[in-house]
């Protein structure tokens, strides 16, 4: 696998799991709601532990920081 994502979007990608989590544990969300986001959080958590994005590999999208020579 070829990285594929910078680190400004892992962290946002963190920041949104963090944000499920929390709206879980306060009772904000729960049921079908909860379950959905709570998966959609564990797949940011491991794609940003990855640093790949399989959603980004056919649209041939890269967030990886170009070097300038």
């Amino acid at each position: 696998m070829k990285k594929n994502m910078g680190s400004v979007d892992k962290i946002i990608r963190l920041l949104l799991a963090v944000g499920v989590a929390v709206l879980y544990f306060t009772g904000t969300i729960s049921g079908i709601l909860a379950i959905v986001l709570g998966l959609l959080a564990v797949v940011f958590v491991a794609t940003s532990f990855m640093s790949f994005c399989p959603l980004y590999l056919p649209f041939g999208i890269s967030t990886i920081k170009k070097k300038l020579n």
